[in-house]
């Protein structure tokens, strides 16, 4: 799996906020054996976490480090934003987000599609936090991005994948874009839905920082991961409205016909 020019391995990314110590984030991020883990330059430059020693922490990590846009509302605040990320963090990724409303923290498409153009023009590789919108998609790739990332459900909801039907059609629209669900994923089981629709990754963080042991939440995760991409890859059946027996009546024994 190519995120741009980097291979990847692990389908799993993690965020680094809210959890209740440094030590414990790194720990978690290790169970989850997650290669990428997401810093929001914004929201972490307000908190006790501020400053070198949080950096050191996340460099320790021995992870890629993907800067995001997390509470800008505005295109120019997400550009400046990630221009400061870059020159921090030494790369041009950034996840984009350009939030339009409060209350769902549900992305603003069309700030997003400028913001994903003006970036990518300057160099950056971008990942858009996004909506299912299929329409919305075809602009995102057009500006310059060569990966999605639609919600699930709104972040740090819990409430899984909200539009199971919208996210099998951008999956089927766009089978060599790199798909990751980002945003809602409140259980292993999931993320293990998203892999099994033939989803690339999963992004997460409120669900194990949060979680009673973030640590053993990390490790569930990615079991479940594991777990939906191999299920993707052996071709599961499909659903039927009515049933089937799993042991038909041709070629038994006559004596085992009545209890077929």
């Amino acid at each position: 799996m190519k995120f741009y020019d980097d291979e990847i391995s692990s389908r799993l990314l993690i965020g680094t906020a809210l959890y209740p110590s440094p030590a414990i984030m790194l720990e978690a991020i290790k169970a989850s054996k997650a290669e990428i883990v997401t810093v929001s330059l914004r929201r972490e430059s307000g908190t006790e976490q501020a400053g070198q020693n949080f950096w050191s922490f996340i460099k320790d990590s021995g992870a890629k480090v993907l800067p995001n846009t997390a509470g800008c509302k505005s295109v120019k605040e997400a550009v400046t934003t990630a221009h400061m990320a870059r020159e921090i963090f030494e790369t041009p990724w950034v996840k984009l987000e350009v939030i339009g409303e409060d209350d769902s923290l549900q992305p603003d498409v069309f700030g997003l599609v400028e913001a994903a153009r003006i970036l990518s023009e300057d160099g950056f590789q971008v990942f858009p936090y996004t909506t299912e919108d299929l329409v919305v998609a075809e602009k995102l790739i057009s500006a310059g991005c060569e990966i999605l990332m639609p919600w699930g459900a709104p972040i740090g909801s819990g409430r899984g994948l909200n539009n199971i039907y919208g996210l099998r059609s951008l999956r089927a629209h766009f089978p060599n874009i790199p798909l990751i669900v980002d945003a809602g994923i409140g259980l292993p089981s999931h993320a293990a839905a998203a892999m099994e629709l033939g989803y690339d990754a999963v992004l997460l963080n409120t669900a194990v920082a949060k979680a009673g042991d973030p640590v053993l939440m990390a490790k569930a995760f990615a079991l479940a991961i594991e777990s939906g991409l191999q299920c993707y890859q052996a071709d599961p059946i499909e659903k039927r409205d009515m049933a089937a027996p799993s042991t038909p009546v041709a070629g038994l024994p006559f004596w085992n016909q009545d209890h077929a």
